[in-house]
């Protein structure tokens, strides 16, 4: 199961080395490799490795046979399943400034 932390209002998500191989469509050894050679950021949490994800991502877009294996094998084959199609819920340029603006509206009728 992630680990999810909170850092100053920043959420830190960390997985263990099976889950992050079963994210990315790699073999755990991959993930190993990665650990030993400091391409990653971890914790070691009661003997395990707790690997911190926003570095896992970067690390696996940088290096092509993983990026290939995580859009194949891993989480990225579901990527086009997610995709929002109904325009009404898929934000715009325009819906995000407005949501925005919405929501200072809100700030300011509070405080006032």
């Amino acid at each position: 199961m992630p680990e999810i932390i909170q850092n100053e209002g920043q959420e830190i998500v960390r997985v263990s080395i099976s889950e992050a191989a079963r994210l990315f469509g790699v073999n755990p050894q991959t993930i190993r490799r990665a650990i030993k050679s400091q391409e990653v950021t971890y914790v070691v949490v009661a003997g395990r490795y707790k690997i911190n994800f926003e570095s896992l991502v970067k690390w696996s877009q940088q290096k092509t046979t993983v990026r290939n294996k995580s859009n194949t094998k891993g989480i990225g084959q579901y990527v086009d399943k997610w995709k929002i199609k109904n325009t009404l819920y898929s934000p715009s340029k325009k819906s995000a400034k407005r949501l925005h603006k919405n929501k200072e509206d809100e700030t300011q009728e509070v405080t006032s």
